[in-house]
């Protein structure tokens, strides 16, 4: 009979799944740590608990591909075949990372488990088991490697006051069936005292076998194990060792649990022992219903917050209404004492909504070390594949970001990465040649400034070449010669993100033909972020993201123009002033204004409506904006408003335009159309404005 219904398996995979994540990225790091510590010990017991732990997960959910996989991995990581590897190990653990990571996409998707082969061919060529000749290498020295289930129950047997032997026997060569050897070896022990480990496990051992260690509590004599397990052409020495401490063995589990392990204890594998199905790990209760974790971290699907923060939004703006409805009551009852009791409540729900607001958002916050953490494996890909010496620093790891924007942030901040190894970051020959260090650096930072997160990406590299970039711009039609020699600093180097524009000399597997940098802008964009580069030549390149904290809720300022209603984000609002039309001056065919000592882009937002004459005033109402560093003036009819919104998507069927990125309903029920800042700049500041209709 089956303990798991449907349900309740694909429940127990897709928990599998998220914490494989984790554990894929923990794998990801102990890998690198290996790589820069090959015989530390800790790192390569981390590397091997971490494995085991997949292992497990995975026989538990029935995929019995990755589990054989991660079994034949843990076998060889020893901190003596990763000193005799030469660096190999490490290799090959970041190579099992990318098979794992792989087959779980496969196994997700339902399509068919990509060949392991390269991957266990290359686990082969490092495995080389010692020769059994009076067994040296396994004095007392720790050389058991039990995993941490065997462990445990060689500790619960030394504190049930039972003697526990450690037992290392030599195969001959001439055997001809070793797999049985190793059979009648464990059916002795079992007639001495309980086997509590073996190694190798018998379901994956070959004929190859030259040693097999065993682990059996017994109250008999060491001699006897001598004496019993020396079979003539079978077995050729035995060395018999006393388990005195267990917390001395190699591969002690230490006290930080590996990410994932809270699914194999409520799984409880059972150490080594495959598990074939389902059935044979544990009730639906103790898979799904267990509560005995040691952590009080709660695992919630991102969908379930997404609807308490709509349901939230819906009481925002049921506020909005009875604070409309309180203030018409106070006007037409100015008199009346119910006021005050009405204000009272008002002002009750307000605070307490407003706590409970921010209480979902920092459901939704996430540190934005879960996105820097998967980037020092691309700097060491692409930093060996282009022959380069390069260094990750990160800062700022703390900080935290609606996790909606972080996910999709990745694939941006993976671009400017790439591109800064590649592109930015100078071979070793040329950074000695500059008198610069040989390994170069480049930094990942993320800060809160005002209710926006920055992300900065800096290297101190060759730096971006303002004159061949704008050289190529000119050759390939993006602007004018004549709009070239006007460019400011600033607006040459965003050039960079223009799709199809590159300034490497060379195509490469990573970089060079122009794609990438323009993804950057666009994922940006859409996140209603602006983008910010500083660059020096020899120097390096930062490159600035500047994103809200969430997309959820904003604070807005609400403006009509041509009749109609609209809101920007605030932001995005640097002041408001007042001006006269004899201030505004037409300089080639656009309009611009000196505000103190800065002159203005003047965009009049009355074309979002109109199509045709536009209205002249004699005074106005100007709305300074800054985008991506740079300041523009926006001529609004009149001023509405600071209002909270709740950001509503819009479908494309309904309203087909770039500008306008969401909406709100306010507490009359009327709708506000949110802008897309960036491209309302981006179209209407560069368009020359239309012929103007002077009225009184």
């Amino acid at each position: 009979m089956s303990f798991f219904s449907e349900d309740r398996s694909s429940e127990l995979k897709e928990l599998f799944f998220e914490t494989s994540a984790e554990l894929l990225q923990a794998l990801n790091e102990q890998g690198l740590k290996l790589e820069q510590q090959p015989t530390d010990s800790e790192t390569v017991r981390e590397v091997r608990r971490t494995v085991h732990t997949l292992k497990g997960d995975a026989a538990a959910c029935g995929f019995q591909e990755l589990s054989g996989l991660a079994h034949e991995l843990e076998d060889v990581l020893t901190v003596e075949i990763s000193a005799a590897s030469n660096g190999k190990l490490a290799e090959i653990v970041l190579s099992a990372n990318d098979v794992f990571t792989s087959m779980l996409s496969a196994y997700r998707e339902g399509h068919s488990i990509p060949s392991p082969a390269a991957l266990r061919d290359s686990i082969r060529l490092i495995v080389s088991r010692p020769e059994p000749r009076h067994i040296v290498p396994y004095k007392l020295t720790g050389h058991f490697a039990w995993n941490e289930y065997e462990q445990m129950a060689i500790k619960q047997a030394k504190e049930e006051g039972q003697q526990v032997f450690q037992i290392a026997l030599a195969v001959d060569p001439a055997c001809p069936m070793k797999t049985a050897a190793m059979q009648l070896v464990r059916n002795v022990l079992a007639q001495l005292g309980q086997v509590l480990a073996v190694f190798p496990d018998p379901s994956t051992a070959s004929d190859q076998l030259d040693v097999i260690e065993f682990a059996v509590a017994s109250a008999q004599p060491a001699d006897i194990f001598q004496k019993k397990c020396y079979i003539p052409s079978v077995i050729l020495d035995v060395l018999v060792e006393a388990v005195v401490e267990t917390s001395a063995q190699t591969n002690q589990r230490s006290a930080q649990p590996t990410p994932g392990d809270e699914l194999n204890d409520v799984l409880d594998l059972g150490g080594d022992e495959h598990a074939s199905s389902t059935e044979s790990v544990a009730t639906e209760k103790e898979v799904l219903g267990s509560s005995s974790s040691a952590s009080n971290k709660l695992r919630v699907d991102s969908e379930r917050i997404d609807s308490v923060l709509n349901l939230v939004g819906e009481l925002v703006i049921g506020k909005s209404m009875l604070m409309q409805s309180v203030g018409e009551f106070d006007k037409r009852y100015a008199k009346d004492p119910l006021r005050a009791k009405f204000a009272d409540a008002m002002a009750f729900q307000a605070r307490v909504l407003n706590d409970l607001q921010k209480s979902v958002m920092r459901i939704r916050m996430v540190p934005v070390d879960q996105l820097f953490r998967r980037f020092p494996r691309i700097v060491r890909d692409v930093a060996k594949s282009c022959g380069k010496e390069v260094v990750l620093e990160t800062a700022g790891e703390e900080t935290d970001l609606d996790k909606s924007i972080l996910d999709v942030l990745a694939e941006p901040l993976s671009h400017l990465v790439r591109n800064s190894v590649d592109h930015g970051i100078e071979t070793p020959e040329e950074r000695i040649a500059a008198g610069k260090a040989r390994q170069g650096t480049i930094r990942l930072n993320a800060y809160h400034q005002g209710n926006q997160i920055v992300i900065e990406c800096r290297d101190d590299g060759r730096g971006i070449d303002r004159y061949k970039l704008v050289s190529r711009a000119v050759e390939k039609g993006i602007v004018s010669f004549e709009d070239a020699e006007r460019l400011s600093d600033s607006e040459a180097l965003h050039l960079v993100f223009h799709p199809g524009l590159s300034t490497a000399d060379r195509v490469t597997e990573i970089s060079g033909r122009g794609v990438g940098m323009d993804v950057v802008r666009a994922v940006v964009d859409r996140l209603k972020g602006s983008t910010f580069i500083e660059s020096k030549p020899g120097v390096g390149t930062t490159f600035f993201l500047k994103i809200p904290l969430t997309l959820a809720i904003i604070k807005a300022l609400m403006f009509r123009a041509g009749g109609r209603l609209y809101a920007l984000p605030l932001s995005s609002v640097v002041e408001i002033a007042r001006t006269t039309e004899s201030e505004v001056h037409r300089v080639e065919q656009h309009e611009v204004m000196q505000l103190r000592n800065e002159v203005l882009t003047i965009i009049r937002m009355e074309q979002l409506a109109i199509r045709g004459p536009l209205t002249r005033r004699k005074k106005i109402f100007i709305v300074v904006v800054s985008i991506a560093e740079r300041k523009f003036g926006l001529i609004v009819d009149r001023l509405v408003g600071e209002e909270e919104l709740v950001i509503k998507a819009l479908d494309d069927h309904l309203v087909a335009t770039e500008f306008v990125s969401g909406a709100s309903i306010l507490g009359d029920g009327s709708v506000v159309l949110i802008l897309n800042l960036s491209a309302v700049v981006a179209k209407l500041g560069k368009a020359p404005a239309f012929e103007e209709a002077v009225t009184a």
